[in-house]
């Protein structure tokens, strides 16, 4: 299921949900030219797990726009202690190699914003960036039962009525490098024992669910991105070939897509996953035509209606049961 619950044995990383990435998007601004949308969710079937953001962590959107494989540009987001006045969020932005380092740094461009754990999105504009974070519905969508269950369709949307923690960032596009193609991941690491510990990471979606034994996944979640070929790609290889019949070769091909794992976005192209990933792309499809060589192409689970034309577009969460 993109990427929730990616610790082991399908639980939130550290067994706490609100360390747990969902998903990540890029995509162009809906209103106006030369601007992009970010968005990283967090904190699968909130709040009923979780109420609020881990204030000892530090949620983040790196950007590689030279193609190394390396953060150039880090989107860092630290929230203050849950009180009865509720919940803010502080945001910095880091370049260079304050950028490779996973705690906050760099200029400061929103301070105390509040999260919105109502219904309506609060929107903050600053200096031409557009913050909006809070209690949004799920928009992944997936047949999950009928995976678990052999690919038997059921026609259920597991996340149909689930909510998350959205994280949405708008920003002009040359805030993000000079050339039109990036490659964005997300982050979240926590305070333990003195130290930031990376806990869970990824920009792909499905991936750990599909290529990672559990016990690797905490590595996998701790580890960098220019690492990823070399440390998973004969693995992965062989659970292409298992799954798919691939060859060594076609698996190769196919492993390029996907790692390292950094979802490239060349914006000069429209956005669709691959190329970046909108809040309708049918990524399970396009995960499950992978993993089986092409033998399963789709769960026939269309994409959610209650997405906003305008940002931070996230739907208005769901009435919790």
């Amino acid at each position: 299921m993109s990427h929730h619950l990616s610790g082991p044995n399908l639980r939130s990383p550290r067994g706490d949900a609100r360390l747990d990435l969902t998903d990540l998007f890029a995509f162009p601004a809906a209103d106006a030219s030369g601007r992009t949308v970010l968005i990283m969710n967090v904190n699968p079937y909130a709040p009923t797990r979780a109420a609020e953001f881990h204030p000892q962590a530090v949620y983040r959107i790196n950007i590689d726009s030279d193609g190394d494989h390396r953060a150039d540009v880090a989107y860092s987001f630290t929230f203050s202690a849950p009180s009865t006045g509720g919940q803010s969020v502080t945001v910095h932005r880091a370049t260079g190699t304050a950028a490779q380092r996973h705690e906050p740094a760099g200029d400061v461009l929103f301070s105390a914003v509040p999260v919105a754990f109502g219904d309506a999105p609060d929107v903050v504009e600053t200096d031409g960036c557009k913050l909006s974070v809070g209690l949004r519905s799920d928009p992944f969508f997936a047949d999950l039962e009928g995976i678990v269950n052999d690919f038997t369709w059921t026609g259920k949307d597991a996340m149909a009525e689930a909510n998350i923690f959205g994280i949405a960032l708008e920003v002009p596009d040359a805030d993000l490098g000079p050339d039109p193609t990036i490659g964005v991941w997300g982050r979240v690491s926590v305070r333990e024992g003195g130290r930031l510990l990376s806990v869970d990471r990824g920009a792909h979606p499905s991936l750990t669910a599909y290529f990672n034994k559990e016990e690797v996944k905490d590595a996998y979640n701790a580890g960098e991105p220019a690492d990823d070929w070399d440390t998973y790609r004969e693995a992965w290889t062989a659970v292409l070939q298992h799954a798919g019949d691939y060859t060594t070769e076609a698996a190769t091909e196919t492993l390029k897509l996907v790692l390292p794992d950094i979802l490239r976005y060349d914006r000069s192209r429209p956005a669709a996953y691959p190329n970046g990933r909108t809040l309708v792309d049918d990524v399970t499809s396009a995960r499950l035509t992978m993993v089986s060589g092409g033998k399963i192409t789709s769960d026939h689970i269309p994409p959610h209606t209650d997405l906003l034309p305008a940002f931070p577009h996230l739907g208005h969460p769901h009435p919790v049961k």
